[in-house]
């Protein structure tokens, strides 16, 4: 069997996922897609009542959006930003319905193992020769496909962060997770019912936790008795709070300016160095503790404090992993935020994501393992140039297509070792 005839999969059908199948049958190959939920886009509806930041030009894949126009579809308002419910109702689905996809989608079959076919990570011999093996989990069990490739974009929703300062949960985070949520919860939908008129505290300094606080405070109009409060890692919030009106992406910018004036206003208390090793109970309510330092008590608790990769599935494959942020080690300088000097990453593609196993590629916000601030048209581009690599087309997988937006606000410029400065240029 000659490997270059089998076709090239894709784990995971979201926005990403998706895009990448539309550039492999724009080349003339053919992809096999594999979602673990029930339909395409699945985790899209865990934060569809989340309205994104970036407008509806930023996230549209453009052979994806071709696809799509040659079937009729008409693409929404390039300047209105839409919701992820929006998102997956007016492009995600009508992308996945698409008979060349639709054709090549299998729902419910989770990849639960990648590895070289009669290789295990050990073996050396005829490896670079050798079809991806991915063992897929669906509706008649278990079964095994054979691969030229594989492009992994199936995120990293579903293994959020813990709590815990140290990386692991902290002391009585497992034991108390029916009061736990993690990610941004519906507060103003179908878990009202649980936050209002409750006392909350959101843990987190990035936008996921900006969003959760803004729907808490919305939720004091209706329930008075809720009561909002906030804990971060870092001593100060100059950082956290972006670049305002200086971020490209103005409703990004906005968000945070929110966030600061409904501080001021003190309908948020804020906590900073929050680094959170014990959860207890009390008879006044759940107890978060800091050190030495004890936080208010509260009812429910909403962790926000970011995402990792889970890469069990590939331990049978030869990965190069940077060992802090669990990136491909030649695009970690780029995002690191131990290191990374400004709000803008430049685009990247097959040339930083690749591994030593030749056609293994992992895409989209798992690519950037526990690092933040991802964007979709990142994920596009990288797609673009994957899919040109695995096609042989060096020339267009090492073109850069793309200019990010800018965030406004470098880690440098509150570092307090160095001067302050302007780096987005």
């Amino acid at each position: 069997m000659n490997k270059n005839d089998l076709p090239i999969a894709i784990i995971g059908a979201g926005p990403v996922g998706l895009s990448a199948a539309a550039h492999v049958l724009d080349r003339g190959m053919t992809p096999i897609i594999f979602e673990a939920g029930e339909a395409a886009g699945a985790n899209l509806y865990q934060w569809g009542h989340i309205r994104m930041f970036s407008p509806w030009r930023f996230n549209i894949d453009k052979k994806a959006g071709a696809l799509l126009e040659r079937a009729g579809w008409i693409a929404p308002p390039s300047d209105a930003y839409p919701t992820g419910h929006e998102l997956l109702t007016q492009y995600l689905q009508p992308l996945a319905e698409l008979e060349p996809i639709k054709s090549r989608l299998h729902t419910k079959s989770r990849v639960i193992a990648v590895s070289r076919a009669a290789h295990d990570v050990m073996k050396n011999r005829d490896r670079a020769t050798a079809p991806i093996l991915l063992r897929v989990r669906g509706p008649a069990g278990e079964h095994d496909v054979l691969t030229r490739a594989v492009i992994d974009a199936s995120g990293t929703y579903t293994t959020p962060n813990w709590m815990g300062a140290h990386g692991i949960p902290a002391l009585g985070e497992e034991e108390f997770k029916a009061q736990i949520a993690y990610g941004i919860p519906n507060v103003l939908g179908d878990a009202q019912q649980r936050y209002a008129n409750r006392r909350v505290l959101v843990i987190g300094g990035g936008h996921s936790a900006f969003n959760a606080l803004q729907d808490l405070v919305k939720l004091k109009s209706s329930a008075p008795r809720t009561q909002v409060y906030w804990a971060v890692r870092s001593a100060t919030l100059d950082r956290i709070f972006g670049g305002g009106e200086n971020d490209q992406l103005e409703e990004r910018g906005k968000l945070g300016l929110v966030i600061r004036q409904l501080m001021e206003e003190r309908r948020i208390e804020v906590f900073t160095n929050v680094n959170v090793d014990r959860v207890s109970a009390s008879n006044e309510g759940l107890l978060v503790h800091t050190g030495a330092t004890t936080l208010p008590a509260v009812d429910e608790i909403v962790v926000a404090t970011g995402f990792r990769p889970d890469l069990r599935l590939m331990a049978e494959l030869r990965l190069e992993l940077d060992p802090a942020t669990e990136s491909p080690v030649r695009l970690a300088p780029m995002i690191d935020p131990n290191v990374h000097s400004c709000g803008t990453v430049r685009p990247h593609g097959a040339a930083e994501l690749a591994h030593p196993d030749e056609g293994v590629f992992v895409v989209g916000m798992k690519s950037y393992g526990r690092a933040p601030t991802f964007l979709m048209l990142t994920g596009y581009e990288q797609v673009r140039s994957v899919v040109a690599w695995i096609a042989g087309d060096r020339e267009a997988a090492e073109r850069v297509e793309l200019v990010l937006p800018e965030t406004g606000v470098c880690s440098t410029q509150f570092d307090r070792t160095s001067v302050q400065k302007s780096c987005c240029n």
